[in-house]
């Protein structure tokens, strides 16, 4: 049984179990309802706010303890779409006696080696933690960000957690704007943003819900070879 720690936020849980379940088509071509693995969804409310400065110590113990109450129903791997949450996975694993896969560095290994510049669509917190920062200079690629980019992505997110997606498109859409020319590779590293997410022409968009939804089902094919 695949275990998902998600809630954060509530509206990106539904995506990413579809993305998931896209993922099993995919990867194995399931077909029918006994195809897909069995998953067990913790949808674990957190103290995030995107309009203040965030207490760690509440957020990592909101998350680890989320973790530990999914790891005691039986389930054998975590996964976990938030990337903001990945500040902790340190934590995490030093809590856990079973697996959990690590978002950020699975996003990075989808971008493509002829990349030129990327940008970075996420949180403040997860921009200013330097996660993705650190990935991407290790392996060679051109990072690029401005606060203009930063300030229309808070803005979708904040309607998009308000439920007002019409408004959330609008800035969405502005920032592809922005972005068109200046960069050619986009990571989407908040799964919040999943929402308004369509395919693009003319960026290549490496989605980290995605990125972390295909290692899962790998490890589920895996574990299900074993049992």
């Amino acid at each position: 049984m695949l275990g998902i720690l998600a809630g954060m936020g509530p509206k990106s849980t539904g995506p990413f179990v579809d993305t998931v379940v896209n993922q099993c088509q995919k990867i194995f071509g399931a077909k029918y309802d006994i195809d897909y693995p069995h998953m067990l969804i913790y949808s674990c409310p957190t103290p995030f706010y995107l309009d203040r400065d965030i207490d760690h110590n509440e957020l990592e113990v909101s998350i680890v303890d989320g973790a530990k109450k999914l790891e005691s129903t039986g389930v054998q791997v975590i996964a976990m779409p938030c990337n903001t949450a990945h500040l902790y996975i340190n934590s995490l694993r030093k809590s856990l006696a079973i697996p959990i896969l690590d978002m950020v560095s699975e996003t990075v290994k989808e971008i493509l080696a002829t990349a030129k510049s990327v940008a970075l669509l996420a949180t403040g917190p997860t921009v200013k933690s330097g996660l993705y920062q650190e990935h991407l200079r290790n392996s060679g690629f051109n990072y690029i960000h401005k606060d203009e980019w930063q300030e229309k992505v808070i803005n979708t997110i904040i309607h998009i957690k308000n439920g007002e997606i019409d408004r959330a498109k609008c800035y969405w859409n502005d920032l592809l704007s922005d972005l068109t020319g200046e960069i050619d590779t986009v990571i989407i590293a908040c799964t919040d943003l999943n929402v308004v997410l369509e395919k693009q022409e003319s960026l290549y968009i490496v989605d980290s819900s995605v990125c972390l939804a295909k290692p899962l089902i790998k490890r589920y094919l895996n574990l299900s070879t074993h049992s």
